[in-house]
């Protein structure tokens, strides 16, 4: 059995050796990752996760674990912007409001599928305009769903979160776990 990360992200990777796993292979999934018309984000997150699973090519033994964060503004995804005017108008948008960070996790080994999805609410603060330039300025925010990370520069801009500060890391490290040992992996083993 070889534990498979479905995911570029180093922070996933962080995160699992936080509770001491560590991917034997690390195969990010190509999948097209636009939103159906009129999709919500938390369904659209779920689908993101499975879908990665599913692209994941891996021996019927292995488990393969792949996971999807999600922003969403209400009914609005605020996916990874695409250059920094567009992170510029996402940080705006929650400038001084609350917003939700989706993560959902899939977990799969031969046929079967594990998934958990965990929804926190975020409050970023009001940002003035030389906030919002010097966060853009460093840069962070490439390749962030909703324009930041909120393990760097952007904690600054997060006065409280209701959920888990993991899953918006992008892995919830509690419901990982459970999924991991559901799925046969051995977590709480003493290994060489």
């Amino acid at each position: 059995m070889k534990f498979i990360l479905g995911s570029g992200s180093p922070r996933r990777q962080e995160l699992l050796a936080q509770i001491g796993v560590v991917a034997d292979d690390i195969r990010p999934p190509d999948i097209d990752e636009t939103p159906l018309k009129g999709e919500l984000p938390r369904p659209y997150c779920i689908r993101m996760a499975r879908e990665k699973a599913a692209a994941v090519k891996a021996d019927p033994d292995d488990i393969v674990l792949t996971a999807d964060t999600t922003v969403a503004l209400g009914r609005r995804i605020l996916g990874k912007p695409e250059n920094e005017a567009e992170a510029k108008v996402f940080l705006r948008a929650m400038s001084g409001r609350r917003h939700k960070v989706i993560t959902a996790v899939a977990l799969r080994r031969a046929e079967q599928l594990w998934e958990r999805d965990v929804v926190t609410v975020v409050k970023m603060k009001s940002l003035s305009d030389q906030e919002l330039d010097c966060y853009i300025a460093t840069g962070d925010w490439r390749g962030k769903a909703g324009a930041y990370g909120i393990q760097g520069p952007a904690g600054a801009l997060i006065p409280w979160i209701q959920g888990s500060f993991t899953a918006v890391v992008g892995l919830p490290l509690a419901e990982t776990a459970n999924l991991l040992q559901a799925a046969g992996y051995p977590l709480h083993e003493a290994r060489p």
